[in-house]
């Protein structure tokens, strides 16, 4: 099980709560932060439980631009590329049910591959949640092992502080998925409340130190093999040490 974020040790701050502003809904909140955390693309198939959200999107066209898929599979894909290509989180959106769980091939290749995604999933309402709802899904135990953290934001007064989160984890550390399950009524209740972009993520630790001893040890493998073979993947070029 991923760690929750209130266990996770980070260099991140502590969120300050902004004054309260104008009422936004959920999707209002939701597009504000993408625009906020600099996302010009998203890839998405729409779909009853995110309606509310797409309604915001096509409201906010000018400023973010939706690339809409024949299936979920594409938009999970076609955000891996653009996140491998950008260096930035790509962003991918689903319905509920079948279209949620159509974007898993896409989320474990991308932890695998140490990709940066941010996933928004739509998810029936809160009460329905756990009823075997029309197309509920249990997205939270589906992706728990393939992604760095997921959320479902059941309080609209958390919401941009989970997205904030969510870019965080994302692209800090070794980068790979996080996912949010976000329901249709989420979306549509509205908050006064903002928070700061600083994720409060007091136990995330981003990078981990090499012990000298264990680099003594593999020093000393290397150099008694015969034949020395040394295989590096994307966290080399992550890391920026791909020339070394």
């Amino acid at each position: 099980m991923n760690p929750e974020p209130s266990q996770a040790r980070s260099h991140a701050k502590t969120p300050h709560h902004r004054p309260e502003q104008a009422p936004r809904s959920g999707a209002r909140i939701t597009v504000d932060s993408l625009l906020r955390h600099g996302v010009e693309l998203v890839f998405g198939f729409p779909g009853g439980t995110v309606i509310p959200l797409y309604d915001e999107l096509l409201d906010r066209q000018d400023a973010l631009r939706h690339i809409l898929v024949r299936h979920e599979q594409g938009a999970i894909h076609a955000a891996q590329a653009y996140a491998r290509v950008t260096g930035k989180p790509g962003v991918a959106i689903g319905t509920s049910g079948p279209g949620a769980s159509n974007l898993i091939t896409g989320i474990m290749d991308a932890y695998l591959d140490s990709t940066p995604l941010v996933v928004i999933g739509g998810q029936v309402a809160t009460p329905l949640i756990g009823n075997n709802a029309f197309q509920e899904c249990d997205m939270i135990c589906m992706t728990s092992s393939i992604t760095k953290h997921n959320f479902q934001v059941r309080d609209v007064d958390k919401l941009e502080a989970t997205l904030d989160q969510a870019f965080y984890l994302a692209s800090t550390g070794r980068p790979g998925p996080v996912y949010i399950d976000l329901p249709k009524d989420v979306q549509l209740q509205t908050s006064t409340r903002g928070s700061a972009p600083d994720a409060d993520l007091p136990y995330y630790v981003t990078t981990r130190p090499l012990a000298p001893e264990a680099a003594t040890r593999a020093a000393a493998v290397i150099r008694n093999a015969k034949r020395p073979l040394i295989v590096l993947g994307q966290g080399a070029v992550i890391a920026g040490a791909h020339e070394l």
